[in-house]
């Protein structure tokens, strides 16, 4: 089973990566993007056959490994 995570900065939080992206399309031209926000993604395989214990087990590792919960989100995505 192939797992995806998605972390993102949460609502509020000063999102300094975005702000440079975002000035940096302004200088190219796109003046009317805003807002942007960068994140990360993370993808593994997993040899369990239940998806339901799968994404269980994602989420602790997401908890205690792969975001930091006092600033960041996470979704997770399992194929």
């Amino acid at each position: 089973m192939r797992a995806k995570v998605h972390v993102f900065l949460k609502p509020g939080v000063l999102d300094v990566q975005g702000k440079a992206v975002e000035n940096a399309l302004h200088g190219l031209g796109w003046a009317g993007v805003e807002g942007v926000r960068v994140g990360r993604t993370i993808e593994f395989d997993l040899t369990s056959a239940d998806a339901a214990a799968a994404e269980a087990e994602v989420k602790q590792m997401c908890e205690k490994l792969l975001a930091n919960t006092v600033i960041e989100s996470y979704r997770v995505e399992l194929a």
